[in-house]
C-alpha cells in the first residue's frame, strides 16, 4: 500500500502563496536559528495556525518534515 498526499501538499502551497517559492534539498536550513522578536509579525495569526496543523497533518506521510514542521509551531501566536 502507498500513501500520498501530494495534493494536499500543493494545496497548502497555494493557501500559503508560496507557489513562486523555490523548492529546497532539505525541509529546514539546520543553520539558522529562528526568532520571535525579528521580522514583522504575521497579518493573519488564523491562517498561520490553520497553515501550520495542516502542516502537522501532512506529517503522517512525510516523517522527514517533522522538525520543520515543529519549529513552525513553535511560533504560533
Amino acid at each position: 500500500m502507498f500513501l500520498s498526499q501530494r495534493k494536499f501538499a500543493e494545496e497548502i502551497v497555494l493557501r500559503a502563496k508560496m507557489t513562486n517559492c523555490k523548492a529546497a534539498a532539505t525541509p529546514v536550513d539546520s543553520r539558522s536559528k529562528l526568532s520571535a522578536d525579528v521580522g514583522n509579525p504575521i497579518s493573519d495569526p488564523t491562517l498561520y495556525r490553520s497553515l501550520a496543523g495542516a502542516l502537522q497533518y501532512l506529517t503522517f506521510t512525510r516523517p522527514e518534515i517533522a522538525y520543520a514542521v515543529q519549529q513552525v509551531c513553535l511560533f504560533m501566536l
